[in-house]
C-alpha cells in the first residue's frame, strides 16, 4: 500500500535522487528539476505543507513539491494561486497508478487548505486525467497573451474563477540558473547526457499554442 507523508530534512538527499532518475533525459539531455527541488524549499514562495514523499515498502518513490504563482487580470487585480512540480515517481514504479494516488492527496490538501485554483505545465493526455482542463477554457494566458498547449488549470472549487481574463505568473524561483544548475550536477554520482526521440515530442508540445 502506498504511504503518502510529508517530506522531512532527512529526506531531500533521496528525493533529489528520484527526481534526478525520473527526470532525466526525459525533456532535455540530462535535467534540472533535481536542482529546482534543492533550492525550492528555501524560496519564500514555497509551500511546506503541500511537500509530499510517497513510500512504498518503505522506500521513497515519488514526491511532488508546490510553489505559490498568481493572476493578474487586466485591471491588474491580482488572485494567487498554486503551482506544482516538480512531481515524479521513480522510474521503475511508473505507470502503477501511484502518481495519480500522490497527485490527487496534494490536491485534496491544498483545498483543505483554502486554495482554489492550481495551474500548472505538463502533458495534456497525463493530467487531464487527475481533472486538469485548458488554460483556455479557463481564459488564463501568459504575459504574452498566449495559450499554451501544456498549460492546464484545475479548480479547486467550482467558482473560484469568474471568466475574466487572467495572465499567469510563476515564482521566480521556477527560473532556473543553467550555470548553477551544471555546477549542482557536477557534484553528483555521473549520469550520461542523452537525446532521445521523447524530448522532440516536449519539444514540440512546449512551443505549441492555442488558438
Amino acid at each position: 500500500m502506498l504511504y503518502i507523508r510529508r517530506e522531512t530534512p532527512a529526506d531531500y538527499q533521496t528525493v533529489e535522487d528520484v527526481i534526478r532518475r525520473a527526470f532525466y533525459n526525459v525533456y532535455v539531455p540530462g535535467c534540472t528539476e533535481h536542482y529546482l527541488a534543492h533550492i525550492m524549499r528555501g524560496h519564500e514562495d514555497f509551500v511546506p505543507e503541500l511537500d509530499f514523499v510517497a513510500e512504498l515498502d518503505g522506500q521513497i518513490i515519488g514526491s511532488i513539491l508546490y510553489t505559490r504563482a498568481r493572476l493578474t487580470d487586466e485591471r491588474g487585480e491580482e488572485k494567487p494561486v498554486l503551482t506544482f512540480g516538480p512531481v515524479c515517481i521513480a522510474p521503475d514504479r511508473q505507470r502503477q497508478g501511484y502518481g495519480k494516488q500522490l497527485i490527487e492527496h496534494s490536491m485534496r490538501r491544498a483545498a483543505a487548505l483554502g486554495h482554489d485554483v492550481i495551474v500548472i505545465f505538463g502533458n495534456p493526455f497525463y493530467y487531464t486525467g487527475v481533472g486538469f482542463q485548458s488554460c483556455k477554457k479557463h481564459n488564463i494566458c501568459l504575459e504574452n497573451g498566449k495559450f499554451p498547449s501544456a498549460m492546464m488549470v484545475k479548480l479547486l472549487r467550482p467558482d473560484a474563477l469568474d471568466g475574466r481574463k487572467w495572465h499567469y505568473g510563476s515564482s521566480p524561483v521556477m527560473h532556473v540558473d543553467e550555470r548553477a544548475a551544471r555546477r549542482f550536477e557536477e557534484a553528483l554520482a555521473p549520469m550520461e547526457p542523452r537525446r532521445l526521440p521523447c524530448q522532440e515530442a516536449f519539444s514540440i508540445m512546449r512551443h505549441s499554442f492555442l488558438e
